[in-house]
């Protein structure tokens, strides 16, 4: 019975040597992502390698620190596909937008 009880209380235990690999590739993608200003990149370079960093470091926090990489599937898809869904939502109406400012120049001239 003790057994039992104790094994239910542990919980999972992980290697600390996989959270300071992750700490330090995280170190090493903010570094990379400063580096971007420093050496003064310009234009869609900067901002898609900016936004490359940036979900890199979030995914890697998602997975490790949230432990999302040692949950059930059911669970990982319960927590991540609605932010996604809203994303493709906030693509296509982006597309719509562009399709829509696109009309309006075209037939009503620029200066309207």
């Amino acid at each position: 019975m003790s057994d039992t009880i104790h094994a239910q209380g542990d919980g999972q235990q992980h290697p600390i040597g996989i959270y300071l690999k992750i700490w330090l590739l995280l170190f090493v993608l903010s570094t990379l992502s400063y580096m971007v200003d420093y050496i003064n990149l310009q234009g869609y370079l900067r901002w898609t390698l900016i936004i490359i960093f940036m979900l890199l470091k979030a995914g890697l926090i998602i997975a490790i620190f949230m432990h999302m990489m040692w949950e059930r599937l059911a669970l990982v898809y319960a927590i991540l596909l609605p932010p996604l869904c809203l994303l493709i939502l906030i693509a296509l109406m982006a597309v719509e937008g562009d399709t829509t400012m696109l009309s309006r120049i075209i037939y009503f001239g620029e200066g309207g």
